[in-house]
This record gives structure tokens, C-alpha cells and sequence, in this order.
């Protein structure tokens, strides 16, 4: 299928365009260039960004992130990461699962670790990512 009308249709967050306008979901998560375009002609993280933007139709006052940077190279990643802050600061509330340690500390302001099936760390993501635990866990000794 394509990608169209319900981007368009979709508000994004309640208050993100001032007097009860919000921003059609498709120009908070900057997929307009997509729209008309097949949904197999689009790279990965192309299709992660229509995902978002699908869940943004609904305007949900929080977002459920499962590992939405599985697959995604390092600049996908990237694109991601400021795309998850322009939902934040449009006034919705983000929940992030992931393993991309890049991603969860450029991305989040409240970061929780769990290694083992064990909470090990929580913090603002410069406590975390100097927490000796989360250092051995997950950004390698010495990192």
C-alpha cells in the first residue's frame, strides 16, 4: 500500500500548534517527502518513521517505543533519536525499550537499566552512562 491520507488525516500531539491546532503527524515525524510513495520503496528507517507516524494518528499522550532502532544503521538512528525529541516537545510522553545505548542516552531524560531480567541502574543519562554496572552491562569495559 501507500503512504497518504491518514498521515494527513492524524494530529499529533494535543498543544503542539498552539490554539487547538496540532501539526498533521506526518510534518512532526518529517515524512511528507513520503507521502504517494509504496511503502516497499522505502528504506527501513523510513518505514520505522511511517511507523511512528501511524501511532501518532491517534495522538496518544504516550508513546510505547518497542526496539524501534532494530535494523536502523547509525544515521537512521540518528534521525530517530531528534524525531523522538520533536514528539517529546510537542507534548507527547515517550516510553523507550532499546538496546541502543546511543539512542536511549542522546533520546531520554530519565533512563532505567535492566540486565538479566534485573534493574541495575536509573538516572539522568550522564549518571547511567557512568554507572560501573551499566558500563560492564552494555557499553563494554573501558567504554
Amino acid at each position: 500500500g501507500g503512504i497518504g491520507a491518514a498521515a494527513r488525516r492524524g494530529a499529533a500531539p494535543r498543544g503542539s500548534r498552539g490554539a487547538g491546532r496540532p501539526a498533521p503527524a506526518d510534518e512532526l515525524v518529517g515524512i511528507g517527502h513520503l507521502l504517494g510513495r509504496r511503502t516497499a520503496e522505502l528504506s527501513e528507517g523510513e518505514r520505522k518513521l511511517v511507523g511512528l507516524c501511524r501511532a501518532l494518528v491517534a495522538a496518544p499522550r504516550v508513546l510505547l517505543l518497542d526496539e524501534p532502532a532494530a535494523g536502523l544503521d547509525t544515521g537512521e538512528s540518528r534521525v530517530l533519536r531528534d524525531t523522538l525529541q520533536a514528539i517529546v516537545d510537542a507534548g507527547t510522553a515517550v516510553l523507550l525499550i532499546d538496546h541502543d545505548m546511543d539512542l536511549v542516552l542522546g533520546a531520554c531524560d530519565l533512563v532505567h537499566v535492566v540486565d538479566g531480567g534485573r534493574h541495575i541502574a536509573c538516572g539522568s543519562p550522564d549518571q547511567v552512562r557512568n554507572d560501573e554496572r551499566v558500563v560492564r552491562a552494555y557499553l563494554g569495559v573501558g567504554a
